[in-house]
């Protein structure tokens, strides 16, 4: 099943990771699934991906959420919480080992960085764990293809690219993506809008919604903001977070790294959104992340 089935809502999401303030990349990526969703009238959720307990920021989730209340975004039902959905993630992976499409494993990273890195068929481990891994097993020539609505065709084969990866970690935290994939299908998302830097990850997402019997989402990869350096401008390379206290500034910089013609000046958030929502033209968005720049 995929996410084109007619008789489905649009529905899209945005699901920051609680280890910052939003800045102007994740906003970037909160506009830009807005737009996908609220220009076809669909609707937008909202998801604290703190599956990764021990990179959280205690209070940063709450902090993320008022940040976006104030640049004027409104979701759809409520916040979904990685941390609360234990049990759901464990009923998809008993679902994989009953059918022996997942496996315990053993393999230390230095049992793999012994063999290239990379997980392929038969374990390496040098000795049993007490703390062991669960992987996804992915047969050679594993191959997945889609369409990305900004990048075009985009082809992997997932055994010669990743190998057999990681679904649940050896100190008992969910692998990101089991949970995204879990979640996308909680919240009926037919739009997956996010920065190119998750690009790699798309095709072992689409086996996992196979595998699982889950819809397969509409995947749009948005171009990433580069600083000075030519690096991805994120939380871990320092970058500044947007001021809440003054939005327009910031949403108006957003528009224009999305390749949007200019709209008339707005003296409030939700006014600007609304002006946003009716113009947005998702064909203008740049493919290519050389093409955006972090600064005003």
């Amino acid at each position: 099943m995929t996410a084109s089935d007619p008789t489905r809502p649009i529905v899209g999401r945005f699901a920051p990771s609680p280890t910052g303030p939003l800045h102007a990349g994740s906003l970037l990526a909160a506009l830009g699934s807005w737009l996908m969703a609220r220009h076809d009238d669909g609707l937008w959720r909202v998801r604290i991906e703190d599956v990764d307990r021990i990179r959280d920021v205690p209070g940063m989730a709450d902090r993320q959420l008022d940040a976006l209340r104030a640049f004027g975004f409104r979701w759809d039902g409520p916040v979904l919480r990685q941390r609360d959905r234990d049990a759901v993630y464990q009923q998809a992976l008993d679902r994989l080992l009953a059918r022996g499409d997942a496996f315990v494993c053993h393999c230390s990273r230095r049992d793999l960085d012994a063999h290239d890195g990379r997980h392929q068929g038969a374990c390496v481990a040098s000795g049993v764990r007490s703390d062991p891994a669960i992987r996804l097993r992915v047969p050679v020539g594993t191959r997945v293809a889609f369409h990305d609505r900004v990048r075009g065709r985009i082809e992997q084969d997932v055994g010669e690219a990743v190998g057999d990866f990681v679904l649940r970690r050896a100190d008992g935290l969910w692998a990101y993506q089991l949970a995204v994939v879990v979640d996308d299908a909680a919240q009926g998302v037919t739009e997956v809008v996010r920065g190119a830097d998750l690009l790699d990850s798309t095709a072992r997402q689409i086996l996992l919604q196979r595998l699982l019997d889950l819809p397969t989402p509409r995947y749009a990869h948005l171009p990433l903001l580069l600083d000075a350096e030519g690096h991805k401008l994120s939380k871990s390379h320092g970058a500044l977070p947007v001021d809440p206290a003054c939005p327009l500034p910031a949403l108006r910089r957003a528009w224009a790294q999305l390749g949007q013609s200019p709209l008339p000046q707005a003296d409030e958030a939700h006014v600007f959104l609304e002006a946003a929502r009716q113009a947005f033209d998702a064909d203008r968005i740049p493919r290519h992340d050389h093409a955006l720049c972090a600064a005003p």
